[in-house]
């Protein structure tokens, strides 16, 4: 009897497409480089090396871009057929890793829906364990917690009982969902314990008074006068033991487990790729999941099957030896309805993602990916030199492996082994999922991109253009310190992966050098014009075509990708341009500088988690979809300088055309400027036309009108005298 199908693979029916084009628009675009080539040979000068080299930055980005289109793959999985394949019993036990870093931009009682909705996924308990990290060393934190051991008793048997899809309970309870007997007991119980873990935030302390269990007041009193977020001893809880635990139903309940690892000034702590590898060290001593969740404290579960869905894909008994890890794409929930942000990061999640799923697999993500434990360790317990002690019959709360634990989370255990280089989370970048999964498919391990219809998580994204472009900015200095370091994607990872796949990645680490020909476009045909300087060629002119065909073809294609195929609105995809462009003035220039810095030792950058608080005014503008600029950022100043410079030189140039004509000269220059313009009326408004708190500050207004002029002029003496 054949063995029932646990997944599919087909390719995409656009592949072809991808392809044509392609190779249509390589054959254009080295004509345009041949004509730059023949231009510097003949006619050299500042502004022709200028546009020849803002446009073979864009062609290099837009060759390795095709990579991701060569050969997209979709995948199907069927949960309901591993019955077939295995018992329960036979399923491999899971831990699930979450982190938090800072209980006043990632308020506790989310990370508790977050670890809520795992806990009571549709799996064995007993082969359950969620570990959650907690970096900032906060006692809020740990109390939320010990609040939510306490609701979790309640809470799993009742999901199980009613088969309730939204396993958050924040999700389920502001969804209306269908009564039940107890449904009314269980949201007061969940409201108690929210206002309860709120105020104890809100309040700044804890006192010992709230805590009626000894073992935690033990805990608890680890918070010394000298306790900081970078200064602290080690603090590992056990919250829920399913050794000893059981819910209201009778039934046991999955382990769940603190950690906040020890910290000190002197020593360094890789930021959250130091925090997984401790969680990886204490999770293999104390459980030794076969399977590793890795979750962000605020993309909670939306499908409580996931993990079963990962499973067609573990257990299959035709399953690669090399799969090394499933990683389910980033969905976000609360975006409104035009995504103003462009915060769904769709081509990332939904596009490019398919493309490398057909090659050797998709990156991790950060989140949401599963990973065979042996994939990121060696054979001992994670990579952890137990000295001889037996921990795989132990319980959790044995104090041989407590204090086993409390040794791998030390901050100097990692001195002089390979984790962070060979074992473990990569360092030497604050990207460190990108990072990791280049250097494991480098290694030879494979990973596929499980993407139900139903979002397996569900999490929270930037709700103001500042926070966007911050993010942005720290993620894109990171793919630099992935690029230039001895693992460079373009020459490590050709050597080691297919090229196709090595490209991919070269693509994502180099993508903060869009910032050259967006920069170049959105400043130099503009100054041309306000100078009355013709740069391009003529509309007459057989050149002009090309340049017609380039950008009609790269807009075109870009458009029916994200509607057509993407299935999203048009405008969407508008937005989705136009933050492309603010991200190519501002994240992506300010990502190579700060990497510019850091590389001459002349900044020490500092990781900043994304807030995800969000007050009631920030929150009112968003759901309009009314662009937030409050706040007097320098990442600003660039995006407005841009916007009033091709402003001035669309009005200077249909000036010139009405009194003077010569439009065919200057058609490509204002049409840029128009184009520019078009895309900047949201920061008009917010310059002049709005007053509400999200308008632009006045200093960054008045600062880029200087700039501006403080360019043109600069212009008349150095390029245009």
């Amino acid at each position: 009897m054949p063995t029932p199908l646990l997944h599919s693979c087909k390719p995409l029916s656009k592949t072809w497409l991808n392809r044509m084009f392609s190779l249509v628009y390589a054959v254009a675009l080295s004509v345009l480089l041949l004509r730059h080539c023949r231009n510097l040979i003949y006619s050299p000068s500042t502004i022709a090396v200028t546009l020849f080299l803002a446009d073979f930055v864009l062609a290099f980005l837009w060759l390795t871009y095709q990579c991701f289109h060569w050969n997209p793959v979709e995948r199907k999985v069927f949960p309901e057929n591993l019955k077939h394949v295995a018992s329960e019993s036979k399923y491999p036990p899971i831990d699930v890793l979450i982190c938090t870093a800072d209980p006043t931009k990632e308020p506790p009682i989310g990370v508790v829906n977050t670890a809520l909705s795992v806990l009571a996924y549709e799996y064995p308990t007993e082969k359950l364990s969620v570990y959650v990290s907690d970096d900032g060393g906060s006692k809020m934190t740990l109390y939320a917690f010990m609040e939510c051991a306490k609701f979790a008793k309640q809470w799993i048997p009742y999901c199980k009982k009613y088969g309730v899809v939204d396993r958050a309970p924040e999700a389920y309870f502001g969804s209306q969902p269908s009564s039940y007997p107890e449904t009314h007991d269980i949201k007061i119980m969940y409201e108690d314990m929210k206002s309860r873990v709120e105020a104890a935030v809100q309040s700044g302390g804890l006192s010992l008074d709230r805590v009626m269990e000894p073992e935690f007041q033990d805990a608890f009193r680890k918070w010394t006068p000298d306790f900081t977020s970078r200064q602290h001893p080690t603090v590992i809880q056990i919250l829920l033991d399913n050794n000893a635990d059981n819910d209201v139903a009778g039934g046991v309940t999955p382990n769940l487990i603190y950690v906040s690892r020890e910290k000190n000034n002197h020593q360094p702590h890789n930021f959250k790729a130091g925090a997984l590898n401790v969680m990886l060290r204490v999770s293999g001593l104390m459980t030794n999941g076969k399977l590793v969740l890795v979750l962000d404290c605020d993309m909670y579960s939306n499908d409580p099957e996931t993990p079963l869905r990962a499973l067609c894909y573990f257990m299959d008994p035709n399953a690669d030896p090399k799969l090394g890890f499933v990683q389910f794409p980033q969905r976000f929930d609360g975006i409104n309805k035009n995504d103003i942000y462009a915060s769904e990061f769709m081509p990332e999640t939904q596009i490019l993602s398919l493309g490398m799923d057909g090659l050797l697999g998709t990156q991790f993500m950060g989140t949401g990916g599963f990973f065979k434990r042996d994939t990121i360790s060696d054979d001992s317990p994670c990579g952890v030199t137990t000295g001889g002690v037996q921990t795989k019959s132990k319980p959790v709360k044995s104090k041989d492996i407590l204090v086993l634990a409390h040794e791998v989370a030390s901050c100097n255990y990692e001195d002089h082994t390979k984790w962070g280089s060979k074992i473990g989370f990569r360092y030497g970048t604050i990207t460190e999922d990108t990072y990791t999964s280049f250097r494991l498919h480098c290694e030879g391990w494979k990973s596929v991109l499980c993407n139900p219809k139903r979002a397996a998580f569900l999490g929270g994204s930037p709700s103001n253009l500042n926070d966007g472009l911050t993010q942005i900015k720290r993620w894109y200095m990171g793919f630099l310190e992935i690029f230039f370091n001895k693992y460079c994607p373009l020459i490590y990872g050709v050597r080691s992966m297919n090229p196709l796949q090595a490209l991919c990645y070269t693509h994502y680490t180099l993508r903060s050098f869009w910032s050259i020909p967006i920069i170049i476009y959105a400043f130099l045909p503009q100054i041309s014009l306000i100078n009355s300087v013709p740069i391009f060629t003529k509309v007459s002119d057989d050149g002009f075509f090309l340049y017609v065909f380039l950008f009609l073809g790269s807009y075109g294609k870009d458009f029916l990708d994200f509607v057509v195929f993407g299935r999203r609105s048009a405008i969407r995809w508008w937005n989705h341009q136009r933050m492309w462009l603010m991200w190519g003035l501002s994240s992506y220039p300010f990502a190579l500088l700060e990497w510019s810095l850091k590389c001459f030792g002349l900044s020490t950058f500092r990781f900043n988690v994304t807030s995800k608080v969000v007050d009631e005014e920030q929150n009112r503008l968003y759901e309009q979809g009314v662009v937030e600029f409050g706040v007097e950022s320098v990442l600003l100043l660039p995006i407005s300088v841009a916007s009033l410079v091709s402003l001035w030189a669309f009005a200077k140039g249909v000036m010139h055309v009405l009194i003077y004509g010569r439009l065919e000269q200057f058609f490509v220059q204002i049409f840029i400027s128009g184009f520019v313009v078009v895309n900047s009326w949201v920061i008009y408004e917010g310059m002049v036309l709005r007053k509400d708190r999200g308008k632009m500050p006045l200093k960054i207004t008045l600062a880029s009108i200087a700039t501006a002029i403080a360019i043109y002029f600069l212009s008349t003496l150095v390029v245009f005298p």
